[in-house]
């Protein structure tokens, strides 16, 4: 008995082009820029063009964006906007198969269409690049629009979104695709906490941990799925606040660099660890803390161990400055 699995099928599916190798050939009258640049301009045909590069650039491609036809029905200038739908699979399963090729182990493809298509093209690529490469459909807005009101004679509602689709080659992190390199926007600490003063919100790193005491238990808990969750009680734990280390006319950017390991603040927030912790513990003395160990199953620390820090008689998160701020040792000072 024949096998099964789930895929998307349509007429002339089994049709696939037979395409001979291809090469790129210069046309010097149409180059520019610098001669030893590997980047190329390609004019012609996309599908033939893609096997030509198969030929050089299989398994080197990082990163790929493709804006394919959305088929909406419409005719441009330059190409047919309204494939029949069976024909606007074909004309992608083909390229896909090509790009995928392209892809390095931890490469990365992004398909940007709008609602006309995107939902197949999601099962198609589901298909071709595996379920479980599938990262994200982004939606993007792409105008301002105002009400629900339809914009023609079909009365449907406005469109002002589109989307693009994200997948990888590899999600296994240990041979392809592990994560997106982190965004950040860089800004000098006391310029942010100025900023932030005078805009009337409140900084909460203010607390600073001097010493967690004395170990007086230790308990194993369960999360959710049954994993184990090492929890350490200590006794004695010694807290103060920078400003009252600021007391006396210390400089208060010397004192959170002199104590920048050890300054936090803290948070209620509702995780599945507090929850077990709390349900175990019920509550602390203001001198106790607590320090769960446990080993992430996704996110950024996924596979290593961690060790999370609560407080206070509600069991509040520790969550400490140095997580989100680093220290620059070649700065120069701010110019007043």
């Amino acid at each position: 008995m024949q096998k099964q699995r789930l895929e998307l099928d349509w007429i002339g599916k089994d049709n696939e082009p037979k395409l001979e190798p291809r090469i790129l050939i210069e046309q010097n009258e149409f180059s520019y820029g610098d001669s030893s640049s590997e980047n190329l301009l390609i004019n012609g045909d996309n599908l033939l063009a893609l096997k030509a590069l198969e030929a050089n650039f299989s398994g080197k491609i990082k990163c790929i964006y493709i804006d394919p036809p959305y088929n909406t029905g419409q005719a441009f200038e330059h190409y047919d906007d309204g494939l029949e739908h069976s024909l606007w699979l074909s004309l992608m399963r083909d390229r896909f198969f090509i790009l995928k090729n392209l892809l390095r182990a931890d490469g990365t493809i992004f398909v940007q269409l709008d609602d006309n298509e995107v939902a197949y093209c999601r099962v198609l690529m589901d298909e071709i690049f595996g379920r479980s490469n599938f990262i994200n459909q982004v939606s993007l807005k792409t105008k301002h629009t105002a009400g629900a009101s339809g914009g023609g004679e079909d009365k449907r509602l406005k469109k002002n979104v589109e989307y693009i689709l994200i997948y990888v080659k590899n999600s296994d992190p240990t041979v392809g695709f592990d994560k997106f390199n982190d965004v950040f926007d860089e800004t000098d600490l006391f310029k942010h906490i100025k900023e932030m003063e005078e805009d009337g919100k409140s900084w909460k790193y203010t607390s600073v941990l001097v010493e967690k005491g004395k170990k007086i238990e230790e308990r194993v808990v369960l999360d959710g799925s049954g994993q184990e969750i090492k929890v350490i009680k200590y006794k004695g734990v010694r807290r103060t606040t920078v400003k009252k280390l600021c007391q006396g006319g210390k400089d208060e950017r010397n004192v959170y660099l002199e104590n920048f390991e050890n300054i936090f603040s803290d948070t209620n927030a509702q995780t599945s660890i507090r929850t077990r912790i709390i349900d175990e513990f019920e509550s602390l003395a203001e001198d106790e803390l607590l320090e769960a160990s446990y080993i992430p199953r996704s996110g950024r620390d996924k596979g290593s161990m961690v060790s999370h820090y609560y407080i206070s008689p509600t069991i509040r998160r520790v969550i400490w400055l140095k997580d989100s701020t680093a220290i620059r040792f070649n700065f120069k000072p701010p110019v007043s």
